[in-house]
């Protein structure tokens, strides 16, 4: 009988907010078939205690980036030292650049700096060869306009990464799954309010989807209100098998394959362990 094999493209299981019980979120996680968990980070500091993390335990993987939020802070260090970091923690590993982008609802950074911290990481993610994975809110013209910059200038690869927590339009979502990205969806694709959500995944194509959690924060029904955390993604899975028509063990297979395709990493078997080399030399 097969194993159902779920993906968390998308939680920060770094934050404060598990502290004290993280090993028993994790227990929770793999109870609920929750495989592999992708921590993404918002700051030099933050991706340090994603890798430190990471480095820890078979089941996660990291991403290391700059959150538009903390954009002002982003020269602490020099371009070479993000370099470094992810050159010297590569095999924890360290699977793509994030997450970044641009944010404008709080403005946090000032808009010029987000824009110029985002140049800086796609040409980051470009030199290391790695995926993006891209926080936008409320500047949706702006980050399509460094992205069509980004890819005249060759800065973007065929399949360049991900667009975290997908909420834009349908237009939206054509030109950036035209450009190469997939679309990651999340807790709020499970609220009865949802309307956008649901008509962009119902047209998305099944091997451009990813389901993330973005733990502690979004934390889909019946459980919102309260933390969240990467036991629940089936929940927001079996949303997407609503909505595609489909058993939520093919949602699972499906995104969870996409991710493997996308970061590059091999799947993993019942037990956690890896199958093969890499996600772009093994089926997922």
């Amino acid at each position: 009988m097969a194993v159902t094999n779920w993906f968390d493209s998308h939680a920060h299981l770094q934050d404060e907010a598990f502290d004290a019980d993280r090993g028993d979120v994790l227990d929770r996680a793999w109870r609920q078939g929750v495989r592999r968990v992708l921590l993404p980070s918002s700051s030099f500091s933050d991706a340090r205690r994603a890798i430190a993390l990471a480095s820890q335990d078979e089941r996660l993987l990291c991403a290391v980036g700059c959150h538009p939020h903390e954009a002002a802070a982003f020269s602490g260090q020099t371009q070479d030292d993000w370099y470094a970091l992810v050159e010297a923690n590569r095999q924890t590993p360290i699977v793509a650049i994030g997450e970044i982008g641009l944010d404008y609802h709080y403005d946090f950074s000032p808009r010029e700096v987000q824009r110029q911290v985002f140049w800086l990481q796609l040409t980051l993610a470009h030199a290391l060869g790695l995926p993006v994975i891209i926080h936008e809110r409320e500047a949706t013209s702006d980050c399509l306009s460094l992205l069509e910059k980004a890819q005249a200038a060759g800065l973007l690869a065929p399949e360049p990464g991900v667009f975290h927590c997908f909420s834009g339009s349908a237009e939206t979502a054509r030109i950036v799954l035209d450009m190469g990205f997939y679309l990651g969806f999340d807790g709020p694709v499970t609220f009865k309010n949802a309307r956008k959500a649901p008509a962009v995944i119902e047209a998305c194509p099944h091997d451009r989807l990813l389901l993330e959690t973005d733990s502690p924060y979004l934390t889909p029904v019946p459980f919102r209100g309260k933390r969240n955390e990467p036991a629940y993604l089936p929940l927001i899975g079996e949303k997407v098998a609503q909505i595609w028509q489909m058993p939520a063990d093919d949602v699972a297979a499906i995104s969870t394959a996409n991710a493997c395709r996308l970061f590059r990493v091999a799947p993993a078997d019942k037990n956690g362990v890896e199958t093969g080399e890499s996600g772009a030399e093994t089926s997922c």
